[in-house]
């Protein structure tokens, strides 16, 4: 996923795709890619939509990369570009191209059912969390809270979950729902068509950066 804006990085965004945008001389996206290529993952798929074309390198530096265009990007929320990527669902990790991953050992590619990397919090966390019952997760947090497992942009999706997330992105495409997030689609709209596990991380295995403090917070040269 790296079609977004990425607002809340300006006014770095304003001329450079948010996973183009580098951390400590490292692109967010290198990061991502060079995780799965660690793993044995070479068939990736990179939907780009802001400023689509400085992504073009990708493909040649990467073998096996390729890029799909998503031309919604602007009007609709990232259900469009799970939308445009719907044909490659299946067996799969979907990702977001603006993170960073400091353990590759996140992205085995060995899974024995669909679910979210996670990290348990007792703290309070405005992300989303996550509850879940033997392995299993029953419910989920728009807002946050505490004691649960705070959701990470890394999943991995069976062949029959990713057939299934293609049917219903189809049926919200439909009907103009183009404001919902993907992951809306098992966690909130269809949740009793998924079983979905939780894939536990230590804290730090992977940062997501979401807004200008957070990209100072871990790159200072970024500070004015």
């Amino acid at each position: 996923m790296a079609a977004g804006k990425g607002e809340r990085l300006l006014p770095v965004t304003g001329d450079t795709p948010k996973p183009l945008v580098r951390v400590n001389g490292v692109r967010m996206i290198d990061s991502v890619i060079g995780g799965l290529r660690q793993n044995g993952i070479y068939e990736i798929y990179v939907v780009v939509g802001y400023l689509a074309r400085q992504f073009g390198f990708l493909e040649e530096a990467y073998p096996g990369v390729k890029l799909i265009y998503n031309p919604d990007y602007a009007g609709w929320n990232n259900i469009s570009s799970l939308y445009a990527a719907r044909d490659f669902l299946g067996d799969c990790f979907i990702l977001d191209g603006d993170q960073i991953i400091r353990d590759p050992g996140v992205l085995r590619p060995e899974f024995d059912r669909s679910g979210y990397n996670a990290v348990w919090t007792d703290a309070q966390t405005k992300e989303w969390l996550l509850q879940a019952e033997n392995g299993t997760v029953r419910s989920c947090s728009r807002t946050g809270g505490a004691h649960g497992w705070q959701l990470f942009s890394v999943s991995r999706w069976s062949y029959a979950d990713g057939l299934k997330l293609k049917r219903h992105a189809e049926n919200e495409y439909r009907k103009g729902n183009k404001g919902i997030y993907w992951d809306d689609l098992a966690l909130f709209l269809y949740p009793e068509e998924y079983e979905l596990g939780i894939y536990e991380m230590r804290p730090g295995d992977v940062v997501e950066i979401d807004t200008f403090e957070e990209l100072m917070t871990a790159d200072p040269s970024y500070a004015p």
